[in-house]
């Protein structure tokens, strides 16, 4: 009876997985500004300006753009988001791709969807999307370099 707990125990457990995944850039690449296109389907408001506030806290020139990417957007962040509530709102996806010029430099993805009891699912969007970011653009060289 007691194995039988235990194994129900791990399973449920097991179930409440937050994944993560980064594929950083090269450290080959030098960036000097990162645009980050408005994506309009997304609908948590101020999430654009957080990615454009955490790329320039990381050191690089960064701004929003809605519609065509502008001409000089040689690199580029496309992302997505959801949101669900459980007792409250917290992110359950997030995924951004760095482009430049058409071509994947790296990408993020942050995955709650098997959250379920997880605590750890709760707490600031900008708290989950930091690291990764981080990491993504961990390698790369700013102009200053």
């Amino acid at each position: 009876m007691n194995k039988l707990i235990i194994l129900s125990l791990v399973f449920v457990i097991s179930g409440c997985a937050i994944s993560r995944h980064v594929s950083s850039v090269d450290s080959t690449v030098s960036i000097e500004k990162i645009y980050v296109q408005n994506n309009e389907k997304v609908h948590m408001k101020g999430l654009v300006k957080e990615i454009v506030t955490q790329v320039n806290e990381l050191g690089f020139d960064s701004e929003s753009y809605s519609g065509d990417r502008p001409a000089s957007a040689l690199h580029y962040i496309i992302y997505t988001g959801n949101w669900n509530w459980d007792l409250a709102m917290y992110l359950t996806y997030f995924r951004a791709t760095l482009y430049e010029d058409g071509r994947v430099l790296g990408e993020v993805e942050y995955d709650a969807k098997m959250g379920g009891g997880n605590m750890g699912k709760f707490g600031k969007t900008a708290s989950k999307i930091k690291p990764l970011l981080t990491e993504l653009l961990s390698k790369v060289k700013r102009p200053s370099e």
